[in-house]
């Protein structure tokens, strides 16, 4: 979409893809002369793409692979493939992608899916798709989370999910208020767009230093319908913002980003915890999340709608019931003070504190190279999966208790206290 019109700071929306894109290379990959990109997108974010291409290119990128997906394409599997089709994935290509980032590949996935793809499909069909594919992943899924390779995520508009958000506006309209507000988030509009992220990321560094020199061995969050506390793991390190991977790249994974995050002790959470917000899982809105856990793992879990689907999705594996992350987000941060329920994770988490269920991040600790089994040991969970969803809001109260079983105030009405 470029109508040619100029935003009120005067830049047209071809210039605001431009600085996206720059932002994507400069900021979020921080890419590297001679490395190899790995990008996937849906078809229409092509002219993002191609602009992010440029960009690579520019940095010194030896090579760029896109690869496109399209909504239409696949509703046509779920609507005319045969049944034991649903098994199936293309291995090959999960494997080709993780050889590349085993060589050094960088890692960008454009995020802009409908929300509501797959809702009245087949729930059996779509678990047993996410299970295929999940498995072929997980081994290039393992280097990302391992931070073994620089990566990121930023986000287009896509009509589908400019409907979503703005219902109630013409297509046209309801993608231009999208694509302003995904721009603001990413902080494209600022005068200079990579001094505002180095500023915010200033900040988010900083938080980082106080919770890390807290040394908390849990959290306890307090809402409504939420009485949860989660244990942390031993020796954990709190991450947000800038991240350095194993390649030595300091980069963004994601744009944009609120929060400070950590690594439970998977094995340490209990309570009850309610979600502040939908989640949209594999093309299907998940509302009303609430869920219970005992000794690490949820036993009881319901949601208003898309009930067979948060089911099957914590029926993954055993870590699927589990949490792999704790990340804290104020809430008046500027996702959050637009307003806008969009329907997507990368911008709803942060908006609110939130957790997430299935795969750890391996770097959340003060030694980032300890062995699977000492992860283990420490309750790092491990599974095919890792769903973010989101628990913070306006009402939300979180303590931090100590070794000793103290509670110290971190936020109030969704805060930081200091």
């Amino acid at each position: 979409m470029d109508t040619g019109i100029a935003d009120k700071a005067g830049l047209s929306h071809a210039e605001r893809l431009d600085r996206l894109a720059e932002l994507a290379v400069r900021v979020g990959l921080n890419l590297a002369p001679g490395q190899e990109l790995v990008m996937t997108a849906p078809i229409e974010a092509l002219a993002l793409s191609r602009r992010i291409t440029e960009q690579a290119y520019r940095a010194g990128a030896s090579l760029v692979t896109c690869l496109l997906s399209d909504d239409q394409a696949t509703l046509a599997r779920f609507r005319h493939a045969p049944d034991d089709s649903f098994d199936k994935t293309a291995g090959w290509l999960y494997e080709g992608m993780a050889a590349a980032f085993r060589g050094g590949a960088a890692r960008l996935a454009i995020s802009g899916e409908d929300p509501s793809l797959l809702a009245g499909q087949d729930t059996e069909k779509v678990a047993r798709a996410n299970r295929a594919r999940s498995t072929a992943y997980r081994p290039a899924l393992e280097l990302i989370t391992d931070t073994a390779i620089n990566w990121t995520i930023v986000a287009a508009a896509n009509p589908a999910w400019a409907r979503t958000v703005f219902p109630d506006l013409e297509e046209e309209q309801a993608m231009a208020r999208l694509w302003d507000a995904i721009f603001a988030a990413s902080r494209v509009d600022a005068p200079d767009p990579v001094a505002a992220w180095q500023a915010h990321n200033a900040g988010l560094m900083a938080r980082r230093q106080r919770m890390n020199g807290k040394r908390y061995r849990a959290l306890r969050f307090r809402g409504p319908g939420t009485d949860l506390l989660v244990g942390l793991a031993e020796g954990h390190a709190w991450m947000g913002g800038l991240s350095t991977a194993r390649n030595g790249i300091t980069g963004n994974p994601n744009i944009p980003t609120e929060e400070v995050f950590t690594t439970p002790d998977a094995r340490v959470t209990e309570g009850v915890v309610a979600a502040t917000k939908p989640l949209s899982y594999q093309g299907t809105l998940i509302q009303d999340i609430r869920v219970r856990f005992e000794a690490g793992r949820i036993v009881e879990a319901e949601a208003r709608t898309g009930q067979a689907v948060l089911e099957r999705m914590i029926g993954t594996d055993e870590g699927a019931r589990m949490l792999g992350e704790v990340a804290l987000v104020p809430n008046g941060n500027p996702i959050s003070r637009s307003g806008l329920l969009f329907y997507n994770t990368l911008f709803d988490e942060n908006a609110a504190s939130h957790i997430a269920l299935g795969q750890s991040y391996s770097r959340c600790f003060e030694d980032k190279a300890l062995p699977k089994e000492e992860l283990r040991r420490r309750g790092a969970n491990e599974s095919l999966i890792h769903v973010d969803w989101m628990i913070g809001s306006a009402a939300a109260e979180v303590d931090g208790i100590d070794a000793a079983g103290g509670a110290e105030p971190l936020m109030r009405a969704g805060e930081w206290v200091a």
